[in-house]
């Protein structure tokens, strides 16, 4: 598995070797032992998959309690990933790493426990599926405004074409957020 590091400590994009022939192709999604030989020692307890349609954002999403780690690969289509590091202790406090993932680069990102995270669909139709350290809390999850000024996300859509949830469209913004 190739290593890609990122500007932000510990957040780190994922190559899987891929082995093609006239038949198609295959590629290790996760192995736990792979992790491990690349640093990242965690456990996980869950995984989650969406379907979103062109312009869908999600996030910015994070738990204060029952933190979640996620490693995240686009299984069809194509998004914008965006992370945001959340720990106060950080170099990189306040700042966002975004980078395209999708079925075709077949690139997974790594984003350890600390980040908020969000995505906005590129394509006609993406689907997503993430690993988690931890299990679902809706009553610990927080989110930021996709469009706060202070994180200058530059999103590869305009914002007029943005669909969002209700509770995405009601973030709070990055200087009220709760941090790590």
């Amino acid at each position: 598995m190739l290593v890609e590091n990122t500007s932000i400590t510990d957040l780190r994009i994922l190559s899987p070797k891929i082995f093609s022939d006239e038949r198609g192709s295959f590629m290790e999604t996760y192995n736990a032992r792979t992790l491990r030989g690349v640093g990242i020692n965690e456990t996980f307890v869950q995984d989650n998959f969406s379907s979103s349609k062109r312009n869908v954002l999600r996030g910015l999403h994070y738990q204060i309690q029952h933190p979640q780690g996620k490693l995240i690969r686009v299984t069809m289509g194509q998004i914008c990933d965006v992370a945001v590091d959340l720990r106060k202790q950080s170099a990189t406090f306040g700042q966002h790493v975004a980078i395209t993932l999708s079925a075709e680069n077949r690139k997974i990102l790594w984003l350890p426990v600390g980040f908020a995270h969000g995505f906005v669909v590129l394509s006609d139709v993406a689907e997503v599926a993430y690993k988690t350290t931890d299990y679902y809390s809706p009553e610990a999850e927080r989110t930021i405004a996709w469009n706060d000024p202070d994180l200058a996300i530059d999103w590869p859509v305009k914002s007029e074409n943005v669909v969002l949830s209700a509770k995405d469209a009601s973030g709070k913004p990055f200087r009220k957020a709760e941090y790590f």
